[in-house]
């Protein structure tokens, strides 16, 4: 039975791990694909426009609780130490979710971040097909270097370093 339960783990963890792969688009190395988005409502900016800055993009639901989990760390320990730098930006993409729903959700949990929308998963759509948050740092040449799904405290840290490291 021990032998069966680890065999059983075995391929459920290989099959997660394709999966994953299956379900993200764009991993580290790759540049960030070209979008458009509303930055404040009736305002449109690309993605282009953030060159020469680090950017941390962000995918989350307001209904997701492991996002609810990292959010308020990201205004702890990214958003809250680098919102200053103006070699930074930070954009936190709503999936599904229109601006009548998430500015009463940043309201109630006290974010000063962009919570910006993704109605139709226009934006999701271009880095993956599920799961969520996701985070990726993109570069000042507009490359992803760093990628993460889910939320744990150990890989956050990572993402947090990383930051830290290239604003020093």
């Amino acid at each position: 039975m021990k032998l069966f339960l680890v065999c059983l783990f075995a391929v459920f963890t290989t099959y997660s791990s394709y999966a994953q792969d299956k379900e993200t688009f764009i991993n580290v190395g790759d540049p960030v694909p070209s979008f458009s988005f509303e930055l404040k409502e009736g305002q449109t900016v690309n993605i282009a426009d953030y060159k020469g800055k680090l950017v941390l993009l962000n995918l989350f639901a307001t209904w997701c609780p492991p996002c609810n989990a990292e959010l308020p760390e990201v205004q702890k320990q990214i958003w809250a130490p680098h919102k200053n730098d103006s070699r930074f930006a930070f954009f936190v993409f709503g999936r599904e979710e229109g601006w009548e729903k998430l500015k009463p959700f940043k309201e109630k949990k006290g974010f000063d971040f962009p919570i910006l929308p993704d109605e139709g998963r226009k934006i999701f759509s271009l880095f993956a097909s599920q799961n969520i948050p996701r985070n990726f740092l993109i570069d000042e040449n507009g490359k992803v270097i760093y990628s993460s799904v889910g939320y744990s405290e150990e890989e956050f840290q990572k993402l947090v370093e990383l930051i830290n490291n290239r604003l020093k």
